[in-house]
Formats: structure tokens, C-alpha cells, sequence
């Protein structure tokens, strides 16, 4: 019963990383359909930015849930105004821009920081399950999923900026003929966009260690989910990261962990065939 608990909560564990991988990228990918490689970057940030808080007395959590989201919403936005907004429409043009801006983010980092690799303690502790113990910080980072998901959700589906938001994104012509600053509007979309990436990279932090090169590790992840889960920014991010998180962290613990992630891409590749336009193409298709 316990090992029954244990692997739940890791299966649950493994969900959530993905969710927190791909949120931010389902919003600019999924809305926008800008492909930013430099999405792994972003998660860096705001990695760094809680290392660099907490070193001169910023308490943690105010470092991962506020500063790390601020500092790469604000990034985003200065990005959003330089580059991504001459190339709307043009993804191979998006993809290589973004491109050149990770491997200039990770040559800047590594200059200023060096490679090496930087932590912070993991907060909360832990508590024991029978004869195991699980990390307090594992079940935050699942409630941080769930609210995360639960915040995009209400944003786009209850509030006047949701829905102004997403009628640009499908008819950006027809929002401007009615009065809808779409520039604005996709500024600032980009910058939550990255302020969720942020507060991801802020969250994944103490569990990952930070070094320059860390989104490399990330952004396979991240686009395998978006891609996987379709258009639709939660129910997609949703739907993939238990469909392919479950799968991936059963199959590491019957085999380990270098087959639970061919597992992953496995399922994803099995998924993508079935239903190439993702989850949310055929299913949940008017879901948000």
C-alpha cells in the first residue's frame, strides 16, 4: 500500500513537471503559433533569478513567485517588441530568431554566471509513507500545476481580457475593425506567456539545480506536450501531461529512467499518428 502511495504520488509528480514545462510554451505556441525555441531559456531565467534573489536575502518564495515571474514576464515583452512581433505569420523565420536568441542567452548567462551549476535548498522538508518518505516541495509543485492550469483556465474563459485575448488570436482583422488594440494585445499575451515560463523555471529550481545550458534538458519536454495536447491551451497541456507523464514515470519505475522517457516520446509519436493535429484537434475540441 505504501509502494502504491509512493508511485502515485511520483506518477502525479512526473504530470506536473509537464504541466509547468508546457504551460507557458501552450500559450505562446498554442495562441500565438510562434515557435520559441528559446522557451528552455526562459524556464533558465527564472531559475536564475531565484538563485541570484535568495543570495542577496530574498526569501524564497517570494523569489519563485514573484520576482522569477516578473523578471521573464518583462523579458518576454522586451523580446516580444524586438523580434517576435516582425515575424507573425512566419514560423521558420520565429524558429530561427528564437534560436539565436537561446544560444545568445546561454552564452550571456555563462559569461556573467560561469557553468557551473547553481541550487538552492529545497524548502519544506519531507514526511514519511509507511517505510518511504516524499518531499513536501513534490506535492507544492503538483498544487502549483493544478493551480497554474486553474488560473490560465479562469483568465481565458471567465475574464473580458481571455476573450479579448483569444478573438484576436482566431480573427486578429475582424478584433481591430472592433476597436481591439491587437498589438497590445499580443505583447502582452507574450509576456504572460514568459511570466508563466518564469514562475515555472522559479518552482523547478530547487529540485533541478540552474546552470546556463538547462533548457536544452527542457524544451523537448515542453514541445512534446504542446504539440501532443493540440491547440487548446489547458485542456491540451492537461490532457498530454497525463497521458504521457503516467506512462513515462510507470514505465522508470518498472524499467528505469532512461526507458521512461523513449516511453514518453514513444506514447507521443503513437498519439500524434493517431491524431495528428494533437489531443484537443479531435477531442475536447472546443475546450479552452
Amino acid at each position: 500500500m505504501d509502494f502504491a502511495v509512493i508511485v502515485l504520488l511520483e506518477m502525479l509528480r512526473a504530470v506536473a513537471w509537464l504541466v509547468l514545462l508546457g504551460a507557458g510554451l501552450a500559450i505562446v505556441f498554442g495562441m500565438m503559433r510562434v515557435i520559441n525555441i528559446a522557451h528552455g531559456e526562459f524556464l533558465m531565467l527564472g531559475g536564475y533569478t531565484v538563485i541570484m534573489s535568495t543570495k542577496v536575502g530574498v526569501p524564497l518564495w517570494v523569489a519563485i513567485l514573484i520576482l522569477a515571474p516578473l523578471v521573464v514576464g518583462i523579458f518576454g515583452v522586451i523580446v516580444e517588441r524586438l523580434i517576435i512581433r516582425f515575424l507573425y505569420g512566419r514560423i521558420l523565420d520565429s524558429l530561427l530568431a528564437t534560436w539565436g536568441l537561446s544560444l545568445l542567452m546561454i552564452g550571456g548567462v555563462t559569461m556573467i554566471f560561469g557553468n557551473t551549476n547553481e541550487g538552492v535548498s529545497t524548502p519544506l522538508g519531507s514526511v514519511p509513507v509507511g517505510q518511504y518518505t516524499i518531499s513536501l516541495y513534490t506535492i507544492a509543485l503538483i498544487v502549483a500545476a493544478v493551480a497554474i492550469l486553474a488560473g490560465i483556465y479562469a483568465a481565458l474563459k471567465f475574464t473580458r481580457a481571455g476573450l479579448i485575448a483569444r478573438s484576436v488570436m482566431q480573427n486578429p482583422g475582424m478584433a481591430q475593425a472592433l476597436g481591439v488594440n491587437a498589438t497590445f494585445v499580443y505583447m502582452a499575451t507574450f509576456g504572460i506567456g514568459a511570466a508563466v515560463t518564469g514562475l515555472a523555471g522559479g518552482l523547478l529550481a530547487p529540485v533541478t539545480g540552474v546552470v546556463p545550458a538547462m533548457g536544452v534538458n527542457f524544451i523537448g519536454q515542453a514541445f512534446i506536450t504542446v504539440i501532443t495536447g493540440g491547440a487548446s491551451v489547458v485542456a491540451g497541456t492537461f490532457s498530454a501531461a497525463t497521458a504521457l507523464g503516467s506512462v513515462s514515470q510507470a514505465v522508470t519505475f518498472a524499467a528505469g529512467p532512461v526507458y521512461g522517457d523513449a516511453a514518453l516520446l514513444f506514447v507521443a509519436l503513437i498519439l500524434l499518428r493517431i491524431l495528428p493535429q494533437g489531443i484537443t484537434g479531435r477531442i475536447f475540441t472546443r475546450s479552452v
